[in-house]
């Protein structure tokens, strides 16, 4: 499996990504992550329409709060040819304990902590702490990746204009 040293950081402390790094243009590999009902879920699911797949640590740390609960937030504006996914190693039933007390109806959330099969895929495991770094990946219809956004420092969030205005382009 590719390693790559020092792409990211937490707190200025550089990290290794594991698996393959992903380009626009690429199409989007598959992966089976957890519904928060522990069904299995696949990128196949979701053709057809305009993916965002938000790549997050943990819900229960400040940033991926508030990153998660922006996504719900601007989901109602998009329209219902656009999915949001949150993907993080958390329990699915920390998510589903998370979503509830958050409020969060908009954005589906799944787990990778089974086999980190998205984060291998995608390029965004952090082999330090087995966690995924802050990525945002955005879909076309036809499961090409159109906008992909690593941010470097992931205690930091992502550039939340950037990631809209791809979308919308694709509209």
């Amino acid at each position: 499996m590719q390693e790559r040293p020092g792409i990211v950081t937490m707190k200025g402390n550089p990290l290794t990504l594991v698996g393959t790094e992903l380009k626009v243009g690429d199409q989007a590999p598959a992966f089976v992550a957890l519904d928060n009902d522990l069904s299995p879920v696949s990128l196949d699911s979701f053709r057809g329409k305009v993916c965002i797949i938000s790549s997050v640590p943990s819900l229960d740390t400040p940033v991926c709060d508030m990153e998660t609960r922006r996504f719900n937030n601007e989901a109602g504006a998009l329209g219902d040819d656009v999915v949001i996914l949150t993907i993080s190693m958390d329990l699915p039933f920390a998510q589903k304990r998370w979503c509830g007390a958050a409020g969060v109806d908009r954005v589906q959330t799944l787990s990778d902590h089974r086999d980190a099969s998205f984060g291998k895929a995608y390029g965004v495991l952090i082999k330090e702490l087995r966690l995924l770094a802050r990525a945002v990946f955005v879909l076309d219809q036809q499961g090409t990746i159109r906008y992909l956004q690593l941010v470097k420092e992931i205690a930091e969030e992502p550039d939340y204009d950037s990631v809209l205005n791809a979308v919308r382009e694709l509209l």
